[in-house]
């Protein structure tokens, strides 16, 4: 692991971790030595961090150089809070893990009464279960839809009948109780949305449909608006 980036993995450490924090948690949380571990903390010291604390007593990041200070009010950072709870409990790893982090990047960021605010917030998310169970290659489709890139999927519809579709991925819509991927299906050479659940398997295609996804988006959004209209009062 390249030392920048090595830096970088104490530095979040350090932000998501509970106070105080001891050199050996930190060392094997970043995979390295406790002698390392020590030149790291002095090189994030002398780059402007404000960490307190010392060998065989724990350290506690005060002070973050790599984040501005934030100013928010007790409203919003209840929303902050009430926002990241609902996606770590959407029950997708990926955006669980990355809520975490957006939220220790935020408390880093704030001052002390703002980070109290944020870590005992009075707004709470409580679900005795996920709100998604089974969510099929999900990742696939997340990195197709950033890279602007057909799938070939495999799919298991509600009738029972298996298909494979070549897709080009839009968007994922979260709903209540399923998420699904808004795509456009090149075998129906129409708008069609698919349930995560139901997709079997991904592959990518490197075939690359970036000229056309935002005129598809806006020719979805306008067909909407037109079903809106044309819908019995």
């Amino acid at each position: 692991m390249a030392r920048t980036d090595r830096l970088l993995r104490l530095l979040q450490a350090m932000r998501s971790m509970a106070p105080p924090i001891t050199a050996r948690r930190l060392a094997e949380e970043t995979g390295v030595s406790l002698r390392s571990l020590y030149r790291d903390i002095d090189s994030l010291r002398a780059a402007g961090a404000r960490i307190e604390g010392e060998r065989g007593y724990g350290y506690r990041l005060t002070e973050d150089f790599a984040l501005p200070p934030q100013s928010f009010s007790r409203d919003e950072i209840e929303a902050i809070a009430l926002g990241m709870a609902e996606v770590r409990h959407m029950g997708e790893p990926m955006l669980a893990a990355a809520a975490a982090s957006v939220l220790a990047k935020v408390a880093a960021s704030l001052p002390d009464s703002g980070e109290r605010h944020l870590v005992h917030a009075i707004s709470q998310v409580y679900r005795p279960e996920m709100r998604y169970g089974a969510l099929g290659p999900l990742d696939v489709i997340r990195q197709a839809s950033w890279k602007e890139e057909a799938l070939e999927i495999r799919y298991h519809a509600l009738t029972g009948a298996l298909s494979n579709r070549r897709i080009l991925p839009l968007a994922i819509v979260h709903s209540d109780r399923t998420m699904t991927v808004l795509a456009w299906c090149c075998l129906r050479a129409d708008f069609r949305m698919f349930r995560a659940d139901r997709i079997q398997s991904a592959t990518p295609t490197d075939q690359s449909f970036r000229p056309r996804r935002v005129t598809l988006l806006r020719q979805y959004l306008a067909q909407l608006a037109d079903e809106d209209r044309t819908a019995p009062g």
